[in-house]
């Protein structure tokens, strides 16, 4: 959407890009799917909200390539139409994570909130209807774009707030020499045989130390499972950088018949993880080479692509 910051993100990483605006995360996902745009840039994480697992999701669902990631100071402002003052303010609009992360300012203002799909829509949605009653939590460019007076800046909990956004391709990339990398690899679900290898690969020089693997996999029920997955990074000196699980959504529930007394149900778990480490050391291909050993464990694995970070 024109004015978001995902428009921010993606004019910092190519400033004479033309963007094009999707009323959804996977909208965008299949516009560079459908050759209708050559690049998607999407939030991931946010320093203050967390992760953004719609769009984890969409990430497995859909196999675009992660080819960079840019991180962007978020400054959240409060925008309304002008003449308009702040204690005329009804209703504040905004993305649900956008209102979130700016808990205290608006507890303060105490006026009902609103979740949309999007901070530019949100300011859109003002702008376009003439709302003299309400307020749009948006980007300072956003109140440019849309003709907006910014009411109040920073308005978010923590003045260093940072929003972590990806770069998705249809295609990889090879990485430049003059940047730290991260690196993600796609796997088989049935076994750990790297799946996609470019046909031509010219020869370059990197800092494997700047590297960074991510992971998304499933593990069976059983006591220590998954202190044990994580033991082999641990035992070859490889820093783990993120960890955190999320319900399976095709398989919420796991029935488990453990005793005479009955079957018990628990969640099924997806665990990301990103790991210190380039898939071109022997540390790792023999990390994840060790969790083949217990590979009946594993429902699924997940590997991307090599990315430049904050490029």
């Amino acid at each position: 959407m024109l004015g978001s910051y995902s428009e921010d993100a993606a004019l910092k990483a190519y400033p004479k890009c033309e963007t094009v605006p999707c009323d959804e995360f996977e909208d965008a996902f299949k516009a560079v799917e459908l050759w209708l745009a050559e690049k998607a840039v999407l939030p991931i994480e946010n320093s203050s909200g967390g992760s953004i697992h719609r769009n984890y999701d969409l990430l497995l669902r859909h196999r675009l390539h992660i080819v960079g990631e840019v991180q962007l100071p978020v400054n959240l402002c409060l925008l309304a139409l002008p003449g308009v003052r702040i204690e005329q303010l009804k209703r504040v609009l905004s993305h649900p994570q956008a209102l979130a992360v700016s808990d205290i300012f608006l507890c303060k203002l105490g006026v009902p909130r609103e979740n949309v799909d999007d901070t530019g829509f949100a300011a859109q949605y003002v702008a376009s209807n003439g709302l003299r009653d309400a307020a749009a939590v948006a980007s300072i460019r956003a109140a440019e774009v849309y003709g907006l007076n910014v009411l109040a800046e920073k308005i978010q909990d923590d003045s260093d707030n940072i929003t972590r956004f990806l770069v998705l391709a249809r295609d990889p990339i090879i990485p430049r020499t003059d940047k730290p990398f991260k690196a993600t690899f796609l796997f088989h679900p049935y076994n750990l045989e790297l799946l996609y290898v470019p046909s031509r690969v010219p020869s370059f020089e990197y800092n494997i130390s700047s590297f960074q693997t991510s992971i998304v996999f499933t593990l069976e029920e059983g006591p220590g499972i998954l202190f044990k997955a994580l033991a082999v990074f641990a035992l070859r000196d490889i820093n783990l950088t993120k960890i955190e699980s999320r319900p399976q959504r095709k398989r919420p529930l796991r029935v488990v018949d453990d005793s005479n007394t009955g079957a018990a149900r628990y969640f099924d778990y997806l665990f990301y993880i990103d790991f210190e480490a380039s898939m071109a050391e022997p540390r790792a291909q023999n990390a994840l080479g060790h969790l083949q050993v217990w590979f009946l464990v594993f429902n699924y694995a997940y590997f991307g692509c090599c990315y430049a970070i904050d490029f």
